[in-house]
């Protein structure tokens, strides 16, 4: 089993809960001493930018807000797919701390070397 798992997140403020689940199973592997990325697509990619937390909550879990800076104060990496984030305009500029934009290249790459990817669907 590799000790590297790749999470993805499609979901965004349109399906919270589909939003937060990714991130509360990869910070519990971030927690469990595992590395852990959660690549964000399609509407998923907002999540990484100032305020796309705001109001994503849903009963019986935490919300986003708290979970993603929590997420990444545990080691966690959040990418946002280059592809999904140019048609909404989201650059660097708008990216809040611990979240970078990465190309396919690199998710391909990250799987290609092991990592394992898991899917909410």
């Amino acid at each position: 089993m590799s000790q590297r798992l790749l999470f993805n997140c499609t979901h965004g403020a349109e399906d919270t809960e589909r939003a937060i689940l990714p991130f509360v199973a990869a910070n519990v592997a971030t927690t469990a001493g595992l590395e852990a990325i959660v690549v964000c697509t399609v509407e998923a990619v907002r999540l990484g930018t100032r305020g796309g937390t705001d109001g994503v909550v849903s009963n019986g879990l935490p919300p986003l807000a708290e979970l993603l800076p929590e997420f990444v104060a545990n080691g966690g990496q959040v990418w946002l797919c280059g592809a999904c984030t140019k048609p909404r305009g989201i650059t660097e500029e708008h990216l809040v701390p611990g979240v970078k934009i990465v190309g396919a290249a690199k998710i391909v790459e990250t799987v290609a070397a092991g990592a394992t990817p898991i899917a909410f669907a």
